[in-house]
């Protein structure tokens, strides 16, 4: 008993007398900053360090010796002519010249700054590129709406300039083809009673004038594609309503079809009205996107 009594105190004095180990010693500046191979982290560089112009808070002494400039001081700077900082090469200028030029011409060219008008009481509303015309009827509301962008008829480039060309050698002279824009349109037909849905029709300005009937005084300059049911108002065609195509109409129910329309004023009058109106909107908004197009390339 009293030997196992003096083994244990005896341990319990080698203990409190040896050195406590680092581990357990509390943290101090000196071993923060001390360089380690476990809290080194050579990723994890930063510019300052790689350019050299900081040196360490824990031992400057140490930091003292040749480090190389990995960065130049040198910027190179794009050449500019004015103050906006933007880059202005040659290739810049030469294309704000010819938008200049091409800008004169096309202001040569324009009929008219003021937009044609509408007859038959219908009331213009313009957003940008995109046009909607309202009109009221006993009981109804009429609204065509069609966007003059991508309004040109792709094969307009092709046919002018072989026009162009048999011209300059019929009459030896330079004249310019007349650009005509055709937009597709959307009619939509609401009654006052019925507010959950209106009629509409997707019409367009097929390539050739076409007549359904024998003895036909009168061509249609326009055509339906698609008669659907819409809810009132939407901007966008529901998918999930029933779409009535026109392809395999029946040319009786067509017929019907466009004498609805012609009744509430959309006819071939209406339609040509809507070609001079859109092609000077689209001219206008040409004109002015010219003119953008400039003032960004010079930055002004």
């Amino acid at each position: 008993m009293l030997k196992s009594l003096s083994r244990a105190v005896g341990v319990a004095v080698s203990l409190s007398s040896s050195p406590v180990p680092r581990a357990l010693l509390p943290l101090t500046r000196t071993a923060l900053c001390a360089p380690s191979a476990a809290t080194a982290r050579p990723a994890a560089r930063s510019l300052w360090v790689l350019s050299g112009s900081a040196t360490s808070s824990c031992s400057s002494s140490s930091s003292s010796g040749y480090r190389p400039n990995l960065f130049s001081s040198r910027v190179l700077s794009p050449s500019v002519s004015c103050l906006c900082g933007a880059l202005h090469t040659e290739g810049d200028k030469a294309f704000a010249d010819f938008l200049s030029d091409e800008l004169k011409e096309e202001k040569k060219i324009q009929k008219s700054k003021t937009l044609p008008k509408m007859s038959g009481g219908w009331e213009l509303q313009i957003n940008g590129a995109e046009v909607k015309l309202v009109k009221s009827v006993p009981g109804e509301k009429i609204s065509v709406t069609f966007n003059v962008n991508n309004s040109i008829p792709p094969n307009f480039e092709e046919e002018a300039e072989q026009g162009q060309q048999q011209q300059q050698q019929q009459k030896g002279e330079e004249e310019e083809p007349e650009i005509v824009s055709t937009p597709n349109f959307v009619v939509e037909v609401s009654k006052q009673d019925t507010a959950k849905h209106s009629l509409v029709f997707d019409c367009h300005f097929p390539e050739d004038e076409i007549g359904h009937g024998d003895g036909e005084e009168e061509s249609d300059i326009f055509a339906i594609r698609e008669v659907s049911f819409q809810p009132e108002g939407e901007g966008d065609w529901k998918e999930t309503s029933y779409t009535l195509n026109t392809d395999s109409l029946d040319w009786a129910l067509y017929d019907h079809f466009m004498d609805f329309l012609a009744d509430r004023g959309v006819d071939n009058t209406f339609a040509d009205e809507l070609q001079e109106l859109s092609t000077a909107l689209e001219h206008q908004e040409y004109i002015k996107f010219l003119e953008d197009l400039g003032s960004f390339v010079k930055c002004k």
